[in-house]
C-alpha cells in the first residue's frame, strides 16, 4: 500500500485566519482515519511565513518538499496539497497559482476558477452570462461623488441596498444601507476592504444554501439547507461564528416545494460546471415569497468549522467524508 504525503496548510493572515484553523481541525481529523495518508499540517501567518504545529519555521520549496529552518529536521516531501484557506491566498486562487507552478496537485478550486468566484464583480458577470438569475446590482471602481450619488439613486430606486466589498469573503466589508445618510461612510469602509465595490438591492427572501462536488466522476449537489437570521438582521461574518449568534441552520431546508429545490439544485450544477469548478464548494441563493431564485454568491472553499454547512450537507447526503476526500486526493495522483 502506498502512502500519501498529504500538505494540510490552514490560516493565512485574512479576517478569516481563526475559522480556516477551525476548519483544519475537522480535515486533520477526518484524513487521521485513512491509513493511506501521511499528514503535515502547517499554518500560514499574513507575511507569508508557515509554521508547523510546534512553532518551527519552514517553506514550501519549488522542488514540492518542506524545508525547515532548523538544519537537524530534515525535508519533508510533498504529493498532495489541501488550502484548507478561506478568504486570501487560498480562495483567491493565488496559493493554487504557486502549486501549479510547481507541478503539485493539489485539493480544492484551481486558481481562475477560485478568482472568479471570490472577486463578486467577475462572479456575478459568469452567473448572468450562464443564464443564472441573481440580485440587481451596480459596480463602483473608485470612492468619490459620483460612486456617492449612484448609490443614493440605486437606494432610492429600491429602497435598501447591501454595499459589499468587491474582493472579500464571509460577509467581510458587507453592509446594509437603508438610509441615504449612511451611504458616504459605508462605501468608505467598504472601499477600505477592497479596490471595488459591489451595490446590490436588497433581496428579501430566505436563504439557502447547497453543497456541490465531485464524487466519484459525477458532480452532485444536495438538497438546499437554509440559514434562518434573527429577525431584521444578516448573515454577518459575527453571525455566523459568534457563541451568542440567534441564527439558526437547517441541513434541509423546510417547506420547500421539490420543483424549486430540484431548480435550484440544476442552477448550482450549472454554476459549477460553468465556472469550471472543481471537487467542492457552497453555492448560496436567495428565494422570495414568490418562488423568484436568485444566485448570491459561490464559496470554492466553504468552512467546515462544527457549525458549517457543507460537511453536514454532505454527510446528509450520505456520504462519508473521510472516504471523498481520500477518493479526490487518489483520483488526481
Amino acid at each position: 500500500m502506498t502512502i500519501i504525503n498529504v500538505l494540510l496548510i490552514c490560516g493565512g493572515g485574512s479576517a478569516e485566519h481563526d475559522v480556516s484553523v477551525l476548519s483544519a481541525n475537522y480535515f486533520e481529523s477526518s484524513l487521521a482515519k485513512s491509513d493511506r495518508i501521511n499528514l503535515l499540517r502547517l499554518e500560514l501567518d499574513g507575511n507569508g511565513h508557515y509554521f508547523d504545529q510546534d512553532g518551527h519555521r519552514c517553506e514550501l520549496t519549488s522542488r514540492r518538499e518542506v524545508r525547515f529552518d532548523d538544519q537537524n529536521k530534515p525535508a519533508w516531501p510533498v504529493d498532495y496539497a489541501i488550502p484548507c484557506i478561506h478568504g486570501f491566498p487560498g480562495e483567491t486562487g493565488d496559493i493554487q497559482s504557486y502549486f501549479n507552478l510547481i507541478q503539485l496537485p493539489y485539493f480544492g478550486c484551481e486558481s481562475e476558477a477560485s478568482s472568479n468566484c471570490f472577486n463578486k464583480i467577475t462572479a456575478k458577470m459568469w452567473f448572468t452570462a450562464l443564464g443564472i438569475p441573481n440580485t440587481p446590482y451596480i459596480f463602483l471602481n473608485d470612492m468619490n461623488q459620483d460612486a456617492i450619488e449612484q448609490t443614493q439613486t440605486a437606494l432610492n430606486e429600491w429602497g435598501s441596498v447591501f454595499v459589499k466589498a468587491a474582493s472579500q469573503g464571509s460577509s467581510v466589508g458587507c453592509y446594509k444601507v437603508d438610509n441615504v445618510s449612511q451611504v458616504e461612510q459605508v462605501l468608505k469602509d467598504a472601499f477600505s476592504f477592497a479596490p471595488s465595490v459591489v451595490v446590490e438591492k436588497t433581496i428579501v427572501a430566505r436563504e439557502l444554501e447547497v453543497a456541490v462536488y465531485e464524487y466519484q466522476g459525477k458532480v452532485i449537489a444536495t438538497l438546499p439547507g437554509e440559514i434562518i437570521c434573527a429577525s431584521n438582521t444578516f448573515y454577518t461574518f459575527e453571525e455566523k461564528y459568534n457563541a451568542s449568534s440567534k441564527a439558526r441552520t437547517d441541513v434541509v431546508a423546510q417547506n420547500l416545494s421539490k420543483e424549486v429545490a430540484e431548480q435550484i439544485r440544476e442552477y448550482a450544477i450549472k454554476a459549477f460546471k460553468g465556472m469550471k469548478l472543481r471537487h467542492l464548494s457552497r453555492i448560496d441563493f436567495f428565494l422570495t415569497d414568490k418562488n423568484e431564485i436568485l444566485l448570491n454568491e459561490i464559496n470554492t472553499f466553504p468552512g467546515s468549522t462544527p457549525i458549517s454547512m457543507f460537511p453536514k450537507m454532505l454527510q446528509n447526503h450520505g456520504e462519508d467524508f473521510t472516504a471523498y476526500l481520500v477518493d479526490s486526493i487518489e483520483s488526481q495522483l
